[in-house]
């Protein structure tokens, strides 16, 4: 089975790993990866979702933040800070600085960001194929209005140094109208016997995988069933502020509010499939109702077992999904 997933940071690669232990070594599992959230810092590119699903697939992440490495040190930044400079709010570790630079080297090289990420899997060999989901410059930004008035902050900015605690006005993918998806992006959604959305942020994670002319699109006439898994239980996010950036764009915060975001294929939508956790299972007969098979199932990503469960609901409603379409 040869199985495509768009995927962002903490959230798309635990679903991931849960995946992986899911399906036969022999599955081919391809991940369209988020670089909306990357950002240039110390002259270095970093590619903070890239990266989380290399290290988490690659038995290298700390397990504990959900990002950057494991048994890290922070030399760099305390000397950095010594100098004055910042900023001090984002976190780069002495071993996760390698990557960067590695990075930041072969982009100066003249070598495409997809190159790259391929020549650092090589490392890590996270056992799928990781494309970002461009090789150009792509940036979410938000608007928001303060104490300093209203103004357009990067989205890290928004996300770790204020901690989403104003209400965002707009989430705008800086670069993505006129960008080109990355080599094998397309083909992979074209080839695929599964395209997944695991329960990532709708918004600025797969909703910036698919502002990318031509992924939507390729998403949508896809030939193989496409499912998503819900990243709001109970009517809050499962991890981190999604809310925030739902309401940016007039989605509630709920389980059938997303799907009903994403739309069903049927309708010009993206999903033929969405699962819900058992708490939201309320809310099944109301997807449902919007032209999308939906299914309760638990969605606590609190163990590589309990996530694998996840991922086989997701490839039973696939192929159920593909039955009644026959």
């Amino acid at each position: 089975m040869r199985i495509t997933a768009l995927a962002g940071g903490i959230g798309g690669a635990r679903f991931l790993r849960g995946l992986k232990a899911a399906v036969s070594p022999s599955d081919e599992i391809t991940v369209i990866g988020n670089t909306g959230d990357d950002i240039h810092l110390y002259g270095l590119k970093v590619c903070p979702d890239l990266d989380t699903v290399m290290y988490t697939l690659g038995g290298g992440i700390n397990e504990e933040q959900g990002w950057g490495r494991r048994e890290e040190t922070w030399s760099i930044k305390e000397e950095m800070k010594a100098y004055g400079v910042g900023p001090e709010w984002f976190g780069l570790g002495d071993r996760d600085f390698a990557t960067h630079i590695v990075r930041t080297q072969m982009l100066a090289a003249g070598y495409p960001l997809s190159a790259v990420t391929e020549a650092l899997c090589d490392r890590w060999k996270p056992g799928v194929r990781l494309l970002p989901m461009s090789d150009d410059r792509i940036e979410t930004h938000v608007r928001i209005s303060d104490a300093d008035g209203p103004r357009v902050v990067h989205f890290q900015e928004y996300w770790v140094r204020l901690h989403a605690a104003v209400d965002a006005e707009a989430i705008v993918p800086v670069g993505a109208d006129t960008a080109k998806p990355a080599p094998g992006v397309l083909e992979a959604i074209a080839d695929a016997d599964l395209v997944l959305l695991p329960p990532s942020n709708p918004i600025v994670s797969i909703g910036t995988v698919l502002a990318v002319p031509g992924i939507r699109e390729a998403v949508a006439r896809a030939s193989a069933p496409v499912v998503g898994l819900s990243p709001i239980v109970g009517g809050a996010p499962v991890r981190g502020m999604a809310d925030k950036v739902l309401a940016a764009v007039g989605v509630e915060t709920s389980a059938a509010a997303v799907a009903k975001h994403y739309g069903s294929r049927g309708n010009g939508g993206l999903l033929d499939g969405w699962l819900v956790d058992s708490a939201d299972a309320g809310a099944v007969a109301e997807v449902e109702a919007a032209g999308i098979a939906c299914r309760a199932v638990p969605l606590m990503m609190t163990d590589v077992d309990a996530t694998a469960a996840m991922a086989r609901a997701a490839l039973e409603l696939a192929a159920q999904v593909a039955e009644a379409a026959k």
